[in-house]
Parts: structure tokens; C-alpha cells; sequence
């Protein structure tokens, strides 16, 4: 069981994902509708995982995985995102992302990659 914190800008998204991390009978320990912030919440609640939207307005998933991992680089970071662009993938990757989840998702990809980041 892990605790999870979730960063994405779609309602509709964040309650899909809300909805697998308790059935997963993970714990909720953080949710916001953007980046910014998103390193004090992860300073505050210290999640053992980060899902993690790319396209947010205000500040961009990037952003956001580069403080975090800045801070910890050890943070487990799954990035999840629309674009299956490979030099996004890479970059993610590269800067320090433990996972990259294509939407639209499926309930048992993102719960299996929760379990094997979190381990």
C-alpha cells in the first residue's frame, strides 16, 4: 500500500485516478488541479508516488518533475499524458520520471504501475 499524490488540471481525470488509487487500496495523501505548488504538497504530504499530468496550465508536468526531483531524487514520479512523443518520453525519463502512462489509461496499467514504482 503507497501513498499517492496526484497532480492533474482535468476533474474528470483526477476523480478516475482518485477512484484507482482507493480501490487499489492505496492512500490519498495529496491532489492538485496544477503544478504549482505541487513541491510544497509533495515537501508537506511525502508521497511514495506522484501521478503526474504533463499539460497543465500555469506550470507544465516538466516543471514540476524537475523540482521534485530536485529536491528528492529519489521520488517516485509517473508521468502521465496524452502525447506519446518519444523525446518527450526520454526527457521525462531522462530527468528522473520512473514511469510514462499514455492516456487514455486503463484502470490495471496505472494500479501496476503504482505497485511497481512504489517497491
Amino acid at each position: 500500500m503507497a501513498s499517492v499524490m496526484i497532480v492533474d488540471d482535468s476533474d474528470a481525470i483526477r476523480m478516475v485516478l482518485k477512484d484507482i488509487v482507493t480501490i487499489g487500496k492505496h492512500n490519498l495523501v495529496g491532489e492538485l488541479q496544477n503544478g504549482v505548488g505541487a513541491l510544497e504538497e509533495y515537501i508537506k504530504v511525502k508521497p511514495e508516488v506522484v501521478l503526474l499530468d504533463m499539460a497543465m496550465p500555469k506550470k507544465d508536468g516538466v516543471s514540476v518533475l524537475k523540482e521534485i526531483i530536485g529536491y528528492d531524487p529519489d521520488a517516485n514520479v509517473i508521468m502521465i499524458s496524452a502525447s506519446d512523443n518519444q523525446e518527450t518520453v526520454k526527457e521525462c525519463l531522462s530527468l528522473g520520471a520512473k514511469a510514462y502512462i499514455l492516456k487514455p489509461f486503463n484502470f490495471q496499467e496505472v494500479l501496476d504501475t503504482i505497485i511497481k514504482v512504489a517497491n
